[in-house]
């Protein structure tokens, strides 16, 4: 349902003294991306800052990438929460806007037990919209374990996981124990793309496609066409800037990276803090490799 290169927008702000939404600069960002190619986009992630928008922000940010994108390619919202009705809030919201699916982080800090996980993610799912379960242990503090994916992918609400344990082993797991349902299984890490497609993954939800979306769908078309070898080379080309991307907490420094390229992105919201000299220093030279 959900493939190929799908870019986690980061979400632009404005430099004034609220940082308010800069919406023209998101419409100018998603045509920038869309018309390099990208096979769908996905607003209000952690690259989107999420966890610093309100609640009216949020749907703002969403209904405005519907409006944009305008049926061109799917849009995934993010509507993950620690607090199960703010989930049901955001992906009610989602449905009704017209997104085409919606990217469900595990719910952080609380540590649910299994049951738990499982009726918040079903709950979510009964609401008759395609989830995707997004694993990402380094910012919820708890690992999805592949049994219990696999358990998830037998709801037909639930289409996919977006995998950013960096277990490949456990991501190969999940993938052989769901080879009979209709579930795909994506990329959370761009630099583990190219292994997560060899086992079968269909794809990334991708930070650095912000950045560089015509080499990363390069990347995966070549892959499907079974250029493996044109496909390697382009990862590799792409190394540094998936590196560059976490010298520092994301969304910081592809908000920058962005921002040295010409596009909107406007400061990251506090607690994050904007990126050092140093850093971006370094950012720099990265991204002048690929100009």
């Amino acid at each position: 349902m959900f493939e190929g290169v799908l870019p986690a927008v980061i979400t632009p702000f404005q430099r004034n003294s609220s940082m308010d939404l800069d919406l023209p600069g998101l419409e100018s960002n998603i045509e920038f991306l869309i018309e390099n190619g990208v096979h769908g986009i996905v607003p209000c992630g952690s690259t989107g800052e999420s966890a610093t928008l309100s609640f009216e922000e949020h749907e703002t940010v969403i209904e405005k990438t519907i409006d944009v994108v305008n049926g061109r390619v799917p849009v995934i919202a993010g509507t993950g929460s620690n607090n199960t009705a703010e989930a049901v809030r955001f992906t009610k919201a989602a449905k009704d806007l017209g997104a085409d699916g919606v990217l469900v982080i595990s719910p952080y800090y609380n540590k649910p037990n299994r049951s738990g996980l499982v009726k918040h993610y079903t709950l979510l799912a009964d609401l008759d919209i395609p989830v995707i379960v997004y694993n990402v242990p380094g910012r919820t503090g708890q690992n999805l374990p592949p049994d219990l994916v696999i358990e998830l992918a037998k709801h037909p609400n639930i289409v996919g996981v977006k995998e950013a344990s960096g277990d490949v082993g456990q991501i190969s797991r999940i993938i052989e124990g769901t080879l009979d349902e209709d579930f795909q299984v994506i990329s959370g890490d761009d630099n583990l793309t190219f292994p997560i497609m060899a086992l079968g993954g269909s794809g990334v939800i991708s930070v650095a496609a912000n950045v560089e979306p015509g080499r990363m769908v390069a990347m995966f078309e070549a892959f499907c066409e079974g250029d493996f070898e044109t496909a390697l080379d382009i990862h590799y080309e792409l190394a540094p800037l998936f590196r560059s991307m976490f010298i520092d907490t994301n969304p910081i420094p592809v908000k920058k990276a962005v921002e040295l390229r010409g596009m909107a992105a406007g400061p990251v919201r506090l607690p994050l803090d904007e990126l050092d000299i140093e850093k971006t220093s370094r950012l720099r030279e990265v991204l002048a490799s690929y100009d």
